[in-house]
């Protein structure tokens, strides 16, 4: 937990986040990946609360995936506390999600998602994508300096 984190994934249902792990972590898209399951802890981590009072002077995150229904605070809360905050809005935020809702993606592209992505229904699909979404974020899409010394 001290090293700097490159993806945040908050994802409550845990055999999905173990695919998105494996996949990153196979694909060498993350060394430094911290799942957290509930949306609560999520907000101190990504805040320097509570338990993470001592992350204060630490880099935040290059990616947040994010899920839409979360235990306590849920994924479109957490996406408006961090497109309104300054210094965290500069953060991609990918929604990664089971809901084809119209309302549901408008709404996270109106609070400031910079992706909506639906999970496929295989894992072999889902792999897939989280490669795809990973090798984008972290390689291809140039992020401002700011974030990565934040």
């Amino acid at each position: 937990m001290e090293s700097d984190i490159d993806i945040l994934l908050i994802e409550d249902n845990h055999d999905e986040a173990q695919l998105v792990i494996r996949t990153l972590r196979k694909n060498n898209l993350s060394s430094h990946l911290l799942h957290l399951d509930d949306g609560e802890e999520a907000l101190n981590f990504l805040f320097s609360r509570g338990k993470y009072s001592s992350r204060v002077d630490r880099r935040k995150p290059f990616l947040v995936l994010l899920d839409l229904k979360l235990p306590k605070v849920d994924g479109l809360e957490i996406l408006r506390q961090l497109k309104a905050d300054e210094k965290m809005r500069p953060i991609p935020v990918v929604m990664l999600t089971s809901s084809k809702e119209e309302k549901d993606i408008l709404t996270c592209y109106h609070l400031g998602a910079n992706s909506y992505v639906v999970k496929p229904v295989s894992f072999e699909t889902l792999s897939e994508a989280v490669k795809g979404l990973g090798n984008y974020w972290l390689n291809i899409n140039q992020r401002p300096l700011e974030v990565a010394k934040n």
